[in-house]
């Protein structure tokens, strides 16, 4: 649509609403299943994938505020599920990486992703998934060009 009548016409619109709703149902499980927030799963899980990572890192990686980061990071460390190290490569740096215990965290939460994930999978063909994901691409792109 070149023209749109109304905001709810607009494709960024559509997407934003889209990922709102998708977002409160992972918060609402996660919340009722793990006591975790969606930023401390956003946390959990990109330190559980990518760890060691700086604030700095982690903050670009889940596309946060680092004082919203920071304050997530602070919370998780009080329940030891997240460990701070200074770096050894460079002493002014702090290294971040899940506990035993986070880790654990991150298993259970990962596994819920993937039964969401697949349910979500499980409402299209697998034509129309590869389609999707062929957009999703394309639209991600543009998005970055007109940024």
């Amino acid at each position: 649509m070149t023209d749109p009548r109304t905001i709810k016409d607009l494709l960024s619109y559509r997407v934003h609403k889209l990922a709102g709703a998708l977002s409160r149902g992972a918060a609402s499980r996660y919340k009722r299943e793990f006591g975790v927030s969606l930023v401390e799963w956003r946390t959990i899980a990109l330190l559980g994938d990518f760890a060691p990572l700086s604030l700095k890192q982690l903050a670009a990686l889940a596309a946060l505020d680092k004082s919203l980061v920071s304050r997530t990071i602070s919370a998780l460390a009080e329940r030891n599920l997240v460990l701070r190290e200074v770096s050894p490569a460079d002493g002014r740096e702090v290294e971040l990486r899940l506990s035993l215990e986070g880790k654990t965290l991150h298993d259970g939460l990962m596994r819920a992703a993937g039964e969401r994930d697949a349910a979500f999978h499980g409402a299209l063909s697998p034509e129309e998934r590869a389609v999707l994901d062929s957009l999703l691409l394309k639209l991600e792109a543009e998005a970055w060009r007109q940024s």
